[in-house]
């Protein structure tokens, strides 16, 4: 890995040139400022009817410039790396704070930080037959599992993203993150009726994650989902017991509960947790985490945005609200520590508190005895996406893979199902949590205030009392 000033020096910028826009930066006033710098290369491979249909390269570089005062944030980004164009941008975000200029400190802190991402074979070695031939397995591999398929999409695509954030505080950091997705989506026909199913996998890793058959895995996983769908039932509807599946319900965690806990809304008082830190907000069953040094996931980093250093932030503990996720901002305004939740998308953006991965602490309860105690109600294996209003906590989410629970046993697939509540009463309803917990790599993407950042998530088996499930067949 390059070091700070090699970084630098590929931008054609030097801590000199940094001081002097911070310094305009603060120019008029301003508690303190901040540049982000980031510069990137991303290559994107999409297949379609068993054939290569488009190979593209992303290119990213330019700067962001933050001046907070008080509660105000001024911003500004460019992207062009001058001098010149920097300071312009730095007066713009000036334009917010009012006073005698302050002197920023000189740059000579550092932070100390894990590394949580180390590729054995970094993508950007590998060869384009090598990245083709993947998709070609996928497609094979979907295309035998049934006469039913009909279609078969894939994609690749990876990056290498350096970042370099300097802070009026004397903090300067620069951290180098990779990533790699890998998608498959199927469509089966059968009798005039079509279903499709789709899945990825990936995270801050090399080509390593995608070697001794995964993609093949991945798409006959997708392919037998798919064609399962052509027969499968109508889902029921009503009030019942539900079975949330290890993985990729922990998108139900993420948005009714994991959002509500970031701390922008609680500091402006629209989240349904805004005041209830010490308060108890779930089942005592429920403890809940965001990480952000879990090595190689999609929602893993170094340091955040702000360069603050990264851990594990302990949100619900037995029920109980422990704390909320911090950007330098909320933890200012709120009095407490950054929990090194500040993130963006991309220099064009302000950085807001965002989770990283966000997962349930496994229970006692083994997944067959959680399903053989229900007598009659859902087991959704797994979530797609979904919607959740933050201020009161209700939720809508579509499932991917739903089946029915009778007499303590799995039933038939169904489709069609959502699942609608309201996080707070659900995290309440838990009656038995699994001691299968595991962190879904599924391609999450969350999206907030305009902005979209990779993140991850996981649960473990869970027994909800009672949610309202949406079918057709009651």
């Amino acid at each position: 890995m390059n070091s700070l000033s090699d970084n630098l020096a590929v931008l054609d910028l030097d801590e000199s040139i940094l001081r002097r826009v911070m310094a305009r930066a603060l120019g008029r006033g301003g508690d303190y400022a901040d540049i982000f710098l980031e510069s990137g290369e991303g290559r994107a491979l999409r297949w379609e009817e068993s054939s290569l249909k488009n190979a593209a390269l992303f290119l990213t570089r330019g700067a962001g410039i933050r001046v907070l005062q008080g509660e105000k944030t001024g911003f500004a980004y460019t992207d062009e790396l001058s001098e010149e164009a920097l300071t312009r941008a730095a007066e713009t975000a000036a334009h917010i704070a009012e006073g005698g200029a302050i002197d920023p400190a000189e740059f000579a802190a550092t932070v100390d930080r894990g590394n949580y991402y180390k590729p054995i074979r970094p993508m950007e070695g590998v060869e384009l037959s090598e990245k083709i031939a993947l998709l070609e397995k996928a497609d094979a591999a979907a295309r035998a599992f049934a006469p039913e398929v009909e279609k078969v999409n894939g994609s690749l695509f990876h990056e290498q993203r350096d970042i370099i954030i300097a802070g009026s505080d004397g903090l300067i950091v620069h951290d180098h993150q990779p990533m790699v997705r890998f998608n498959v989506s199927v469509v089966a026909f059968k009798d005039g009726k079509r279903e499709m199913a789709g899945e990825g996998l990936g995270g801050r890793r090399g080509l390593e994650t995608l070697e001794c058959d995964r993609p093949e895995e991945l798409a006959t996983k997708v392919a037998r989902l798919a064609v399962s769908k052509l027969d499968a039932g109508e889902a029921p509807a009503g009030t019942m017991p539900v079975v949330l599946g290890a993985g990729s319900s922990g998108v139900l965690l993420h948005e009714a509960v994991g959002h509500g806990l970031e701390a922008d809304f609680n500091r402006k008082n629209t989240s349904t947790f805004s005041g209830r830190v010490g308060e108890q907000v779930a089942s005592p069953l429920c403890s809940i985490i965001d990480d952000a040094t879990i090595p190689g996931d999609r929602g893993a980093i170094n340091v955040d945005d702000e360069g603050s250093t990264t851990g594990k932030n302990m949100l619900i503990e037995k029920g109980v609200l422990r704390g909320y996720m911090h950007d330098r901002l909320s933890a200012r305004v709120m009095g407490v520590e950054r929990t090194g939740n500040g993130r963006r998308e991309s220099y064009r953006h302000p950085p807001l508190p965002r989770m990283t991965v966000t997962y349930m602490l496994p229970g006692e309860s083994d997944p067959s005895e959680i399903i053989e105690s229900v007598k009659d109600g859902f087991y959704a294996k797994s979530l797609g996406g979904g919607q959740v209003d933050i201020a009161r906590g209700d939720f809508v989410f579509t499932v991917n893979e739903g089946y029915r629970i009778a007499d303590g046993k799995i039933a038939e697939l169904v489709k069609g199902a959502t699942l609608i509540g309201n996080g707070p009463e659900v995290m309440s309803k838990v009656e038995m949590v699994g001691n299968d917990l595991v962190l879904s790599e599924g391609m999450w993407t969350c999206g907030k205030g305009g902005q979209s950042v990779p993140v991850g998530q996981g649960m473990p088996s869970v027994k909800v009392g009672e949610i309202t499930v949406g079918g057709t067949k009651t």
